[in-house]
């Protein structure tokens, strides 16, 4: 019989009894345990010993050494061949579809009201707006007249900016949109000598003119001669300036059906 014994890491309670020949050698693994370096085995054997007749001499014990070196394998960290969830690509969830769409129809409904309101406005809704320009005369505000026909490339690119100017201070200021093509209005054309439109003519509120501006303008011009009417002054800071425009003499002079419209 054989006693192991161990170097105490690790192993403090193994205890393990083995049957050895003297010529034997062998390798004992331990566990894979990263503090397990080396293990030291001694064994008490009779190098003498006699299967046969079972008897054992009285020769010292004597010690084996194994010399365990732990496997380099054991040491490396082990690798899955699993991907980490956290790599890959989140997909969408039903949350954020409904919320894309969400915002997605509300960004579409914005567009569809600023093109409304910036490109929609036509001359025709201009003039059913406008007020009569006896009307205008007689009520104590001051007034824009606005000279206009419909096929005025340069007075439809226009409306839109009149229309926002009107709607700012339509409380404060007459607005007046009279068609050139419309000979009811023979006599104000020569009155205001309009030769070009878009032809804006500013009055004060006893239908004095203070001054004019003709044609393509930056908006800025015709809202801060807006502002002076409003205010009350006796002068508009543009009173007269021309940029492109339409000439008068090409209108289409049509017959009035309603003569008392101010169209």
């Amino acid at each position: 019989m054989a006693r192991l014994s161990l170097n105490p890491i690790g192993f403090h309670r193994f205890q393990p009894c083995l049957h050895l020949q003297p010529s034997q050698q062998f390798t004992l693994y331990p566990p894979r345990h990263r503090h397990i370096k080396f293990l030291t085995l001694a064994s008490q054997t009779d190098p003498n010993h006699n299967e046969k007749d079972n008897t054992t001499s009285t020769t010292p014990p004597q010690e084996i050494k194994v010399v365990v070196e732990p496997s380099t394998s054991s040491s490396k960290p082990t690798t899955t061949s699993a991907v980490d969830s956290t790599s890959l690509p989140q997909l969408p969830s039903k949350d954020i579809n409904r919320k894309i769409a969400i915002v997605s129809t509300l960004a579409a409904l914005g567009l569809f009201v600023f093109a409304r309101l910036d490109f929609g406005v036509s001359l025709k809704d201009l003039s059913a707006v406008a007020l009569p320009y006896e009307q205008a005369l007689s009520n104590g505000k001051p007034t824009v007249v606005e000279f206009y026909a419909d096929w005025c490339e340069v007075c439809r690119e226009l409306a839109p900016d009149v229309y926002k100017i009107e709607q700012q201070y339509k409380n404060k200021v007459n607005f007046v949109m009279l068609n050139v093509d419309n000979t009811k209005w023979e006599q104000e054309l020569d009155e205001f000598g309009v030769e070009g439109i878009p032809h804006f003519a500013f009055l004060d509120k006893e239908g004095n003119e203070e001054g004019n501006v003709v044609g393509r303008l930056p908006r800025q011009y015709l809202l801060e001669n807006v502002d002076a009417l409003a205010r009350g002054e006796t002068s508009v800071p543009h009173a007269r300036v021309v940029g492109q425009y339409s000439s008068a003499e090409a209108r289409k002079v049509h017959q009035v059906v309603d003569p008392r419209s101010h169209g």
